[in-house]
């Protein structure tokens, strides 16, 4: 015996599928992808603040606290970095820009110069991988444990 189908208990279903076909399509695929600054936010106003003769009290007024400090002799800088990244809803991470704004200082703690730097500047470091060996063997807690017995 064939199996009757009332033509409307299919009705709900089909407004169903044809509404999520329809949402589907007016989602872009952006927004599977989020913009944000990491660190900072160097602004080309707060930049352009900064100049020689100024102290370290108005810059970090201006600037806020440094990210990074760094003393050499008797001197020393202030750095700020800004990296902007775009990253997936999967959480690949991809850097667009970075941008670290230095300002050094002199003895007296006021500013002699400013530099900015971005990727292009930067070097790749290769990090070493290698392992020094030990004398003895490599056991793990669970066999150091057992040995004792």
């Amino acid at each position: 015996m064939p199996l009757r189908i009332a033509s409307g208990s299919f009705a709900p279903l089909a407004a169903a599928a044809l509404l999520a076909v329809t949402l589907a399509a007016c989602t872009s695929s952006n927004s599977l992808i989020t913009k944000r600054t990491q660190g900072y936010e160097i602004s080309d106003s707060a930049m352009a603040q900064i100049r020689p003769g100024q102290s370290q009290q108005l810059v970090t007024l201006v600037l806020g606290s440094p990210q990074s400090t760094n003393t050499f002799g008797d001197q020393s800088a202030f750095y700020y970095v800004e990296t902007k990244v775009r990253q997936t809803a999967f959480g690949m991470t991809m850097i667009d820009s970075r941008t670290v704004l230095v300002v050094y200082f002199d003895k007296n703690k006021k500013v002699i110069d400013k530099a900015v730097y971005g990727l292009q500047d930067g070097k790749t470091i290769a990090i070493e991988s290698r392992r020094t060996p030990s004398f003895g063997e490599d056991r793990t807690f669970i066999d150091q444990i057992l040995q004792s017995f």
